[in-house]
């Protein structure tokens, strides 16, 4: 049987393992911080972080009216993947499971 590659071995391994929450963003792979996502969409029961409107579906359009995004600073890919892991700048800890539109509401309404 073949070796696997080591970063598969990690990715397993990270896998079986609880994540701990709140966890440090940048010390976190992009396989860790999915996980970590994960968890906080099953801790908020599905509902993001910020609006607590379900993370099915894109944010309500009360939202985008009421907090309408700087488009110099928020392109479309930064919408591009719909649920994001929102973090506090300060700290470096996890703080949710945000819709992606929330996440720039955070960040350009209340410099989080």
């Amino acid at each position: 049987m073949a070796e696997l590659p080591k970063d598969t071995r990690a990715q397993l391994e990270a896998q079986q393992q609880r994540l701990q929450i709140p966890a440090r963003y940048d010390d976190l792979t992009w396989f860790e911080r999915r996980m970590v996502r994960e968890e906080y969409i099953i801790l908020q029961r599905g509902a993001c972080y910020w609006c607590k409107q379900t993370l099915l579906h894109d944010v309500s359009d009360d939202i985008k009216a009421k907090y309408p995004l700087d488009p110099r600073f928020w392109g479309p890919e930064f919408l591009k993947h719909p649920v994001h892991l929102h973090h506090d700048h300060n700290t470096g800890l996890t703080l949710g499971s945000t819709h992606a539109y929330c996440n720039a509401v955070l960040a350009q309404y209340y410099g989080e």
